[in-house]
């Protein structure tokens, strides 16, 4: 089996009309970045892209990933994915963008030996145009308690998530809708669904994604729909953010069967500007 390799490319920032406007160049700038954040889950696309490459349906199928953001990375910018331990199952990786700066990590492995995938526990379904609150502490102190709604979603190639790179057609052939019987949901819309259980669930803007670890369990096919599950594990406050961890398990709709399982670590409400 090849060995995975260092590869790079040039970031692209899908969500610039995002609800969460930190991927907006205003905001970002109101809050002290130099413009747009490229979605976290995208920058960890990045990190994940040699496994694909790699690995192929053996890395939808039992793929697990710990990936932390440490710096913005900005559309349009150059990066390079450089990896270190590699082995025939695994490595780590650094993401370092055209000036230098360490943006991301990632340690990556197959994992055929996991436990028992999770479950469906059937929480209630969030609807179109719900009210929820906004992302206060005591909000969110609420919501660990009383448990929050399951977000339905669909993959296929409409959404904006479904390429990672600004030309879909350097895609992976493995997430590329030229392959025969449609894409392969990719990293980045399947990280994105941590996202978006949240973002139903309370309202924040803008809020920062920082680190998910995953496990993956099968490949999710072209027009599948889905549903999502999280529960709040844990949320604390450092240098002034509001931070959570959010464990999220995502479920095919139809057979209840689980896809991947992941906690995601957010700021949920970043501190005053003074």
């Amino acid at each position: 089996m090849d060995l995975a390799q260092n590869w790079q490319a040039v970031a692209y920032n899908p969500s610039t009309d995002s609800q969460n406007q930190i991927h907006s160049d205003e905001m970002a700038k109101a809050c002290g970045f130099k413009g747009g954040l490229v979605p976290g889950v995208t920058v960890s696309s990045y990190l994940l892209h040699p496994a694909v490459i790699t690995w192929g349906q053996s890395w939808l199928e039992s793929g697990h990933a710990k990936v932390v953001v440490h710096k913005p990375l900005y559309d349009g910018f150059q990066f390079e994915v450089k990896l270190d331990n590699v082995s025939k199952d695994a490595y780590s990786a650094s993401l370092i963008d055209e000036e230098g700066t360490f943006c991301a990590s990632a340690t990556v492995n197959l994992n055929s030996n996991f436990s028992a995938p999770p479950i469906l526990l059937k929480h209630k379904i969030l609807v179109k145009d719900q009210d929820v609150p906004a992302a206060t502490r005591e909000a969110m102190e609420n919501l660990k308690h009383i448990g929050m709604h399951a977000l339905p979603a669909r993959w296929s190639q409409k959404t904006n998530m479904a390429s990672y790179l600004k030309d879909k057609n350097a895609m992976p052939s493995i997430h590329n809708a030229r392959q025969s019987g449609g894409a392969f949901a990719n990293a980045s819309f399947m990280l994105g669904l941590t996202n978006w259980v949240l973002a139903g669930n309370a309202y924040m803007n803008p809020w920062i994604h920082l680190q998910t670890e995953s496990q993956f369990y099968c490949v999710v096919e072209d027009n599948t729909d889905l549903i999502v599950e999280c529960a709040i594990e844990s949320l604390y406050n450092k240098k002034g953010h509001e931070f959570l961890d959010l464990n999220v398990n995502v479920f095919f709709k139809e057979s209840s069967k689980c896809a991947m399982s992941a906690q995601l670590r957010a700021i949920y409400k970043l501190r005053e500007i003074s």
